[in-house]
């Protein structure tokens, strides 16, 4: 392609998994077909995109919704006037709400990335039924919504948000690449007070429902019982804290468990690991499991939502029921019990990571639909 180039804005208010995705797909898109501008929320930190972006603006975006939202919209849509983007593109449920609004009226690709539907979460059936019919009004305003996996594109399907030719299916990736070329062992068990004989059980994710922590708490306290050198470490933080802490205070687990809070590179803590866990109750992707799978450690995660497309059951991992702590302590006996079969399951899921879930891909991928979509509207 010659001529100007594609100017995208990229629309984003959470953080966390989806700040991690934008950096991975920014990092391998065409720079000389693409030009980059994100307008993103305070939650994100401007400095992680230098030579990413040609052009960073914030803008207070909150989940919840509220009254700040009008205004929200407002600076969104004077920014889009302003950089005239050939194409808008909207990450998450609450920035794709606002950014499509904003969008309305104003020649442009629209493109949606829900990184999960919130009507996949578990809450009340009348909020799922609201986030549903949003979700349907919204869709009206975008040409293409991106699903993260087959089971996000069945959802969609599912709840009739959209007809069939409007989703695309890119599934999710992890920067390869730059786990390759990293240093490896920067923490150490040492470092952080675990045993050098310990047997690792970990899990990376918010410290919340959606993650269910207390699941993995009790699912400890068995191991504990059973594997008196078992340690277990949680990587993140979130409002569930204090009450997993408790518990483990009060199980005899307080010396056994360490809360990172918040990290930058979760990676170094997985490298600790024996074992990793994603016990998520709702689950848009789950990039956490490739990663895990990159860092060659059999991974326990339930059977839900994406996490089937991700793993397959008793070959590149294993899957659990969701709130089935009984099923994740038997699990975590047999690979601690047969190192074989542990091993074939890692060396399974490591190939697996590199066919599957390279960020490469992903940004390939996502490059040609924009192009595609800018040929037809040309």
């Amino acid at each position: 392609m010659t001529g100007k180039k594609i100017r995208v804005l990229h629309i984003a208010q959470a953080a966390g998994g989806v700040d991690r995705y934008l950096r991975m797909l920014l990092k391998y898109m065409d720079k000389e077909q693409f030009e980059n501008i994100v307008v993103f929320s305070q939650n994100f930190n401007k400095n992680d995109y230098k030579g990413l972006v040609d052009g960073y603006e914030t803008v207070e975006m909150y989940r919840a919704i509220g009254i700040n939202d009008i205004k929200s919209v407002f600076q969104i849509r004077k920014l889009i006037k302003e950089y005239e983007p050939d194409v808008v593109y909207v990450h998450s449920s609450k920035a794709g709400a606002l950014g499509r609004l904003a969008n309305i009226g104003i020649k442009n690709i629209c493109i949606y990335n829900p990184h999960g539907w919130a009507f996949n979460m578990r809450c009340s059936g009348k909020k799922q039924f609201l986030y549903a019919c949003i979700e349907k009004m919204a869709a009206h305003f975008c040409d293409k919504i991106i699903c993260i996996s087959n089971a996000e594109k069945q959802s969609a399907l599912d709840k009739k948000i959209c007809k069939e030719n409007k989703l695309q299916i890119i599934y999710n990736g992890i920067d390869i690449d730059d786990y390759e070329n990293s240093i490896h062992g920067k923490i150490k068990r040492c470092d952080i007070g675990v045993p050098a004989d310990a047997f690792v059980i970990g899990m990376v994710g918010r410290i919340c429902k959606q993650k269910a922590p207390d699941i993995f708490i009790q699912a400890a306290e068995m191991i504990k019982k059973e594997l008196p050198n078992a340690y277990f470490i949680l990587v993140g933080d979130g409002d569930m804290t204090k009450s997993i802490k408790k518990y483990a205070e009060e199980n005899d687990l307080s010396d056994s468990l360490y809360i990172t809070g918040w990290v930058d590179n979760p990676m170094d803590y997985i490298e600790i690991f024996d074992v990793a866990c994603l016990l998520s109750r709702w689950e848009g992707f789950g990039l956490v499991v490739p990663e895990y799978m990159l860092c060659r450690k059999p991974v326990i995660a339930c059977n839900v939502d994406a996490l089937p497309d991700i793993i397959e059951n008793e070959q590149s991992g294993i899957l659990v029921e969701v709130d089935n702590y009984v099923e994740v302590y038997e699990n975590v006996m047999r690979l601690y019990a047969n190192s074989e079969w542990k091993i074939r399951l890692i060396n399974t899921a490591y190939k697996k990571v590199f066919d599957d879930f390279n960020a490469r891909r992903v940004s390939f991928e996502t490059d040609n639909l924009i192009k595609s979509m800018m040929g037809k509207l040309r």
